[in-house]
């Protein structure tokens, strides 16, 4: 099937001249990169983006990566250590780190390469001109909620009863419970949140939701879930849960189906932010990049294995169709 466009970025520097954008030269940046996991699709859809405007690691730039999964230090403690290094610019990827880093720091620039809803859980004062010393790019779409749980049901029309696994640590997941729990019963649709805390906890989660009687699974966005998302996919697998994820990786590696923004693209186009900044722009005026355009990824091969069977107007509406 022929794919779509898939993102189109709301502030993008796209018309600056590439020139503009060039370090100075023989200056060797620092970048402090904080994740609660290390995920290797953004880390070097990052590197890619930086690429484009003349920033190479090892040669121009100089990146200190500090990952909170399996780590006894905390978040706080991991963005602490990053300001200390005095790096120019801060990249944060998800809540929790964006959150860290603020608490850190109120002087050295802050750009969030991907986060839920800045707004919302107190990052920025708002998305036009988030001020302060943050900006970044938002993943959060106010139709997602809604849209992803119709996906589910035209899919799967006998579904009633949807657990959503969210991570207890994650300020998004909190937000984005709340945002999903109206669009239920307006679907017909029984809602159970199960929140875990960490990845450990996850086994007993799925169990729980079977003897629950839920009927589908609704994974919201996190860092960590991306992560583990083998591990997950796995146990929806294991008791025969048909999910709905926010990144394409987890329909690609086997999930039976994705909806949300391309989230390595996304974050590709952070890099704009972070040069910008290093040739002098305020980040609290730089507006907060938006998602316009969401792309649709099934898997039909996990479909059969679930008896599940794509309604035509749903594979007519997908990017990308996994057989």
């Amino acid at each position: 099937m022929r794919r779509r466009e898939f993102i189109t970025l709301i502030g993008g520097a796209a018309a600056l001249p590439f020139a503009a954008l060039a370090q100075q030269p023989g200056r060797v940046r620092r970048i402090g990169y904080l994740s609660p996991a290390r995920l290797p699709q953004l880390l070097q859809a990052l590197h890619n983006g930086l690429r484009e405007f003349g920033f190479i690691e090892g040669q121009s730039i100089v990146i200190d990566y500090r990952f909170a999964e399996g780590q006894a230090k905390t978040m706080d403690e991991l963005a602490a250590e990053l300001v200390q290094l005095g790096p120019d610019v801060i990249v944060t990827v998800a809540s929790g780190a964006g959150l860290a880093a603020k608490r850190a720091t109120t002087t050295i620039p802050i750009v969030m390469a991907t986060v839920g809803e800045p707004v919302g859980i107190g990052l920025v004062a708002s998305l036009s001109r988030p001020g302060g010393n943050i900006t970044g790019v938002t993943l959060y779409g106010s139709e997602l909620a809604r849209k992803r749980l119709e996906l589910l049901k035209e899919t799967i029309p006998g579904v009633r009863r949807v657990a959503l696994l969210g991570n207890a640590a994650n300020p998004f997941s909190a937000f984005s419970w709340n945002e999903t729990q109206p669009a239920g019963p307006a679907l017909g649709l029984e809602l159970r949140l199960f929140a875990v805390r960490e990845l450990g906890e996850l086994p007993a989660s799925f169990a729980a939701m079977k003897q629950d009687g839920v009927d589908a699974l609704v994974v919201l966005s996190d860092a960590l879930f991306n992560a583990a998302r083998r591990t997950i996919i796995a146990l929806a697998a294991e008791h025969r849960l048909p999910a709905m994820f926010e990144a394409r990786e987890f329909a690609e590696d086997g999930g039976l189906m994705a909806y949300g923004p391309n989230i390595a693209e996304m974050t590709r186009r952070s890099a704009s932010l972070i040069a910008k900044i290093i040739n002098g722009a305020n980040p609290g005026d730089l507006p907060i990049e938006q998602p316009t355009t969401f792309e649709l990824i099934i898997n039909v091969q996990t479909g059969k294995a679930l008896g599940v069977t794509f309604p035509a107007t749903v594979l007519l509406r997908a990017d990308k169709v996994i057989e």
